[in-house]
């Protein structure tokens, strides 16, 4: 991998509004000249499950310039949120996405990291936890199979409460973001070894150092922030496309 990684989170493709769309899909086709390799750290999609011979419809553009970024040699790599834990064989063969399982210990921008969502981590959070464990469980995936794509996909996308999100809130102030942020630095403080933890799914853009030259990153959102961070074994960089981080 390469020492420059782009790093984004919670873009939420199908529920975010269509201009935050259009920004992420420019960004998308400019990534490669921002870094080596692209980390998406959760959410990319507010729903995503792969069927064994279906795939949920409106998202070929974003899935076509990740695809172009591959045949660029730019690396791509993906850990599930919890909106879109059940990536597959397509996103890998088809589309060349090397899909990571969170929490997973890699090297982000040449630092070692700690990189997950974020979700049921932190104290608190229960409902996640118990819809993750249902959701990612080998049973409640065959359930979900079970339904007609026509009726499942339609029933996920309108549990979701990602357009409520958008409108009502920023990540500030979120008690959510706080635990994360604890717990990083929980994670820090036990793992010597590690350099970075790399959270998303609290959309709060964030760095914080917790010792020297030991962070906690969160990349924030593109419901609201249009943020990424970029990691380099010098610097860890937060920006917003197209608009300030303090709007």
């Amino acid at each position: 991998m390469g020492e420059r990684t782009v790093v984004v989170s919670d873009i939420h493709l199908g529920a975010v509004a269509a201009e935050n769309e259009r920004a992420f899909l420019t960004f998308l086709a400019e990534a490669h000249l921002r870094g080596d390799e692209l980390l998406i750290n959760g959410d990319l999609f507010d729903f995503w499950f792969e069927y064994g011979q279906v795939i949920p419809r409106g998202q070929f553009t974003a899935l076509a310039r990740l695809r172009a970024l591959v045949d660029r040699g730019m690396a791509v790599r993906f850990i599930g949120g919890n909106h879109d834990a059940w990536g597959g064989s397509f996103l890998r063969d088809e589309v060349g996405i090397e899909i990571l399982e969170g929490p997973a210990r890699i090297l982000v921008g040449g630092r070692p990291a700690y990189v997950a969502h974020g979700d049921g981590l932190g104290g608190g959070d229960w409902s996640y936890r118990a819809l993750r464990w249902a959701a990612r469980s080998r049973g409640g995936r065959a359930l979900f199979r079970a339904l007609h794509p026509d009726l499942g996909v339609p029933l996920a996308r309108l549990a979701s409460g990602t357009k409520k999100a958008q409108v009502h809130t920023d990540g500030r102030g979120s008690p959510r973001a706080d635990r994360l942020a604890a717990c990083a630095r929980d994670i820090l403080a036990a793992n010597p070894d590690i350099d970075l933890v790399v959270f998303g799914h609290t959309h709060r853009p964030e760095v914080s150092e917790f010792g020297p030259g030991r962070f906690y990153l969160n990349a924030g959102d593109w419901l609201y922030h249009n943020s990424f961070a970029v990691v380099t074994p010098d610097e860890i960089r937060l920006e917003s496309f197209g608009r300030s981080l303090g709007a």
